[in-house]
C-alpha cells in the first residue's frame, strides 16, 4: 500500500464527511467539484478501497472511511497545535499546553498547582479552559486537550488516568434557613426553593441543570454571579440557596453568615481525576505539566 496523502487532501475529506456532501466539501476547500473528486478518488486508489459511499442524498462513510476521517482530523489537530505553538514560540513563549477542566478544579485545585509549575516555567502558556467531565473526555480523546481533570463516574477507555483529588457538592442556605442544621437534603427537594449559581456557560451549572432534569424538574436560578464568594454573599444577604463543592462552602462560611447542608445524593460526593490520552505520548512540557500535577 503506497499510501501518500497531503495535508490539502486530508482537510478535504475531513469537509467532505463533515458536510456528507461531495459538493459542499469541495465548496469549503475552494476547489472545482471536478477536481474534489479527482482527489478522493487517488485516496480511494491509494487505500485500495472505497472510502465513501454515494448516493443522491449525499455521502457517507465507509469503515475505511471512518478511519481515515479518524486519523485525519488527528493531523489537522495536530497541525493546528503546531501552528499555535509556532505562534507562541514568535512571541517569546517556549511551549504552549492545553488542560481542559471542570469547575471545581478550577477553582480549588488548580490555582496553586499552576502557580509552581508556571514559576519553575516562565515562558510556558497554559491554555485552561473549563467544560463539562463527558465534554473534557472527548477533547482529550479527539486531541483538542493535551491534559483533562474531570470529576465523578465518567468512563475513560484506555486513557493515563491518575486520582487528581475529591470534592463534595453540599447545599448553602443562610443560618437562618428552615435546613440550616439539617443532616441532609435530596437536590430534587430543594429546586421548590429559589437557587443562586454560577453562569450559565459554567461546567458546574450545567450538571446541575442535568441532574435536575434527570429528577424531572427544571433548574433554574434565580440569580446567576461569577464567582462561588459571590454566590455566598447572595446566599447570605437572603437572596436564596445554591450548591457549591464543600471546600470553597467551608472556607467560606468561616467569615460569612451561612451554612452547609450535605446532599443525600450519590453524585454529590466526586472523585477527581487527573487523564491523558497517553501520557508518553505528550509533549515533554505537557508530559512535565500531567506528572507535577499527578504529584501529591
Amino acid at each position: 500500500m503506497n499510501l501518500h496523502f497531503d495535508l490539502f487532501d486530508l482537510k478535504l475529506f475531513v469537509y467532505v464527511a463533515d458536510a456528507h456532501s461531495l459538493t459542499r466539501g469541495a465548496e469549503k476547500a475552494c476547489i472545482s467539484l471536478a477536481a474534489a473528486s479527482t482527489r478522493i478518488k487517488q485516496m480511494e486508489e491509494a487505500v485500495g478501497g472505497k472510502l465513501l459511499h454515494r448516493s443522491a442524498q449525499g455521502v457517507s462513510l465507509t469503515a475505511a472511511g471512518q478511519a481515515v476521517l479518524y486519523h485525519a482530523k488527528r493531523v489537522m489537530q495536530q497541525m493546528e497545535h503546531l501552528r499555535c505553538d509556532m505562534q507562541d514560540f514568535g512571541k517569546g513563549i517556549k511551549g504552549h499546553v492545553r488542560v481542559f477542566a471542570n469547575t471545581t478544579s478550577i477553582t480549588e485545585y488548580l490555582p496553586q498547582k499552576l502557580a509552581g509549575f508556571l514559576t519553575q516555567h516562565p515562558a510556558v502558556q497554559v491554555d485552561l479552559r473549563e467544560y463539562l467531565s463527558e465534554e473534557i473526555v472527548r477533547a482529550v480523546a479527539d486531541g483538542e486537550a493535551d491534559i483533562g481533570i474531570l470529576a465523578g463516574d465518567v468512563h475513560t477507555g484506555d486513557f493515563d488516568a491518575r486520582p487528581f483529588g475529591s470534592n463534595q457538592l453540599v447545599l448553602v442556605v443562610p443560618t437562618t434557613h428552615r435546613l440550616a442544621g439539617a443532616p441532609s437534603v435530596a437536590f430534587a427537594d430543594t429546586l421548590d426553593e429559589q437557587h443562586v449559581g454560577l453562569h450559565h456557560g459554567s461546567a458546574i451549572h450545567r450538571f446541575l441543570q442535568r441532574r435536575a432534569e434527570l429528577a424531572g424538574r427544571g433548574f433554574n436560578p434565580r440569580i446567576q454571579v461569577s464567582s462561588f464568594e459571590a454566590i455566598c454573599l447572595m446566599i447570605e444577604a437572603g437572596v436564596g440557596i445554591g450548591v457549591l463543592p464543600m471546600s470553597s462552602a467551608q472556607r467560606l462560611s468561616m467569615a460569612m453568615r451561612i451554612s452547609t447542608v450535605a446532599l443525600s445524593d450519590t453524585w454529590a460526593e466526586r472523585e477527581l481525576k487527573l487523564i491523558a490520552r497517553s501520557r508518553e505520548q505528550l509533549p515533554a512540557l505537557a508530559r512535565e505539566l500531567f506528572d507535577h500535577l499527578a504529584a501529591r
